[in-house]
């Protein structure tokens, strides 16, 4: 997977996806980032990028122009026009069918805003996807690019140390993920549940899907509404109806 992002700061994306996970992936070459300085495509001799709104109002606007420019250096070296992301609060919402869906994809160019935004003129021309990553506004794009590489990131071959790791996340099955214990078996009083010590590899996995399922129904009822739920799960969530 290849990443792109058009950026004011390409040392906070740099910085960013050098660390942890991405960080190694990228070492091994299963992924590879590069950064755009939106910058480097002005069209005046101070390298402004942002201009004053028409029709009045507080703030700047980015241009279209160095924008665009910056887009078409990418795209000139891609064989196909590649989807462009562009990090909005207006776009729809990332979940975890989105990254799978992104994952599937050989390259993707993200587009980092800052100021009031950007021109809408640009961004009918090269942006394919507006994407928000929640219901709040920060002051530009590049933290939400790292937020969406992250996620598409572990979902492919080769990223994740234990590749099963990704396949039993949160949202699996679009259920969130069951509560996690490790050494001492016993903390300042409280224990691991006994049926993770019973090496009963059959009744652990049961155990863990009915938790996936109780913390589901208490934190994110929504999620049950489309999630993968076999009639054993059903039947487990009736009987919770009743209690």
């Amino acid at each position: 997977m290849k990443f792109y992002v058009l950026t004011l700061f390409p040392d906070m994306i740099q910085n960013g996806f050098q660390t942890s996970i991405t960080g190694r992936a990228a070492e091994k070459g299963v992924l590879s980032l590069e950064t755009v300085n939106i910058r480097d495509y002005s069209v005046n001799k101070h390298n402004r990028v942002d201009d004053y709104p028409y029709g009045g109002g507080a703030g700047m606007v980015m241009q279209a122009e160095p924008v665009c420019r910056a887009y078409e250096s990418v795209a000139a070296k891609l064989p196909v026009r590649p989807r462009v992301l562009y990090m909005s609060p207006q776009g729809k919402v990332f979940d975890q069918k989105m990254a799978e869906e992104l994952a599937a994809e050989e390259e993707l160019i993200f587009l980092c805003g800052h100021y009031e935004g950007i021109d809408e003129r640009v961004l009918e021309e090269i942006v394919t996807d507006e994407i928000s990553i929640g219901d709040y506004v920060l002051t530009g794009g590049e933290l939400p690019a790292l937020v969406i590489m992250d996620a598409v990131s572990r979902l492919l071959d080769g990223v994740l140390h234990n590749e099963e790791s990704a396949k039993f996340d949160s949202f699996h099955d679009n259920l969130l993920e069951y509560p996690q214990y490790s050494r001492p078996e016993v903390w300042r009083g409280k224990q691991v549940p006994p049926i993770l010590l019973s090496g009963h590899h059959a009744n652990v996995e049961k155990w863990r899907r009915e938790q996936s399922l109780i913390r589901t129904r208490e934190r994110r009822p929504d999620l049950l509404e489309t999630a993968g739920l076999t009639k054993e799960d059903k039947k487990f969530l009736a009987k919770l109806e009743e209690l």
